[in-house]
């Protein structure tokens, strides 16, 4: 019997180590882009505490003019970063994650003006921009240093659509990756259509012809943002100009449209500014952002086997213009960043039933429009 408890005595610090290690981390910066105005300088790095949700000021990039959207690398490692001004530049930077120090690396043309997107491969081998002014994408390649080239391929969209305020001309809105990266899919608010291309990132031209060339959704809704779910089956897309999400089947590169959700409460007559979408880390929840008049995260629930959506829940944000938000790593968290009245508000979240509750701290930050999770050191 005493040999039994002593083995037990020795097991119990290895058995409560390896359940602190399966727990993941606590702690993760959070990098957030913002436009630049006399207090905001640039990009701004935060620490999260997911224990808490509190958020602490670490360091600051003030060398880029408005990094409205960021993408950062597999490895954590490197950040990447729009200009999104009429020259229209990408930014390049090292990541030093037990500081949260941003290091300037190099700047390179993004192929078209005010660039308001990117993203990158899981390899580093490209980064792919959409240029909202001008209506165009690019694949810029990336070194082993992480440094930028100039632009492999740029893609010139044309047409228009219905809204003559807002649809004058193509205005490209995001570049984003299928989750097994086959595929790039190219969101234009200007004409309603989501372009697809083939990716193959050993090409000189890394985005060719896909099955299908684009999908489009209803004139004037002005698709913006979008993601999957993560057995890849479904895609979700937040329209700008009309407040709704819409739910496609992805099929390998072939989307179908199964749904169409309004965004807006019954009886609201606001302005309308949809913004952002994401989907939970589970694949069971859809959130979408509402600027305009609404300022509020709106929340689905997905039919696994269906992938249709039904209405949760909406959540003032407790401020405005909410451009973008983010699920923290832990899934305990939802952070949104209020352009219009400066602030990062971080509200609970319940993974059971997907609806957000309280309010659990609030940080000033000039203007933030971007904000992305990388592991602390």
């Amino acid at each position: 019997m005493k040999n039994i408890l002593l083995a037990l005595a020795l097991l119990t610090p290895v058995m409560m180590n390896a359940q602190n290690k399966k727990k993941g981390p606590k702690t993760f910066d959070l990098i957030v882009g913002a436009y630049t105005t006399d207090n905001s300088k640039g990009i701004s790095v935060y620490r999260f505490y997911a224990e808490t949700g509190r958020l602490a000021y670490l360091s600051q990039s003030d060398d880029v003019p408005n990094p409205s959207y960021l993408c950062i690398d597999k490895d954590k490692k490197f950040v990447y970063a729009v200009s999104e001004t009429d020259n229209g530049e990408i930014y390049a930077y090292s990541f030093e994650p037990k500081g949260g120090v941003l290091t300037f690396i190099n700047k390179q043309k993004s192929g078209g003006a005010a660039p308001c997107y990117i993203s990158v491969d899981e390899d580093r081998k490209h980064v792919f921009v959409a240029n909202y002014s001008s209506g165009s994408f690019a694949a810029l390649p990336v070194n082993e240093d992480g440094s930028l080239k100039p632009p492999a391929q740029v893609i010139q969209d044309k047409g228009s659509g219905v809204n003559k305020q807002r649809q004058e001309g193509p205005h490209a809105h995001s570049a984003f990756l299928s989750p097994d990266e086959k595929y790039v899919l190219l969101t234009d608010l200007g004409t309603d259509k989501i372009s697809i291309k083939k990716y193959d990132s050993g090409d000189s031209k890394p985005l060719g012809p896909a099955p299908v060339d684009f999908v489009s959704v209803a004139p004037g809704s002005g698709p913006r943002h979008l993601d999957f779910t993560p057995d890849k089956k479904y895609m979700y897309v937040v329209q700008e100009l009309t407040g709704a999400v819409t739910a496609f089947e992805f099929n390998g590169g072939k989307p179908k449209q199964i749904q169409s959700v309004t965004m807006l409460a019954d009886g609201f007559r606001g302005a309308v500014g949809a913004a952002d979408i994401h989907v939970s880390p589970d694949g069971r929840f859809v959130y979408a952002s509402n600027r305009g008049d609404a300022n509020e995260i709106v929340t689905y629930a997905i039919n696994s086997e269906t992938g249709m959506l039904t209405f949760i829940d909406r959540t003032p944000t407790r401020g405005k213009a909410p451009r973008n938000f983010v699920i923290d790593p832990t899934g305990k968290f939802l952070l949104v960043g209020n352009q219009d009245t400066n602030t990062i508000n971080v509200f609970k979240l319940d993974p059971a039933s997907g609806k957000l509750g309280s309010m659990v701290t609030s940080t000033q930050v000039d203007k933030p429009v971007c904000l992305k999770f990388a592991p602390a050191m």
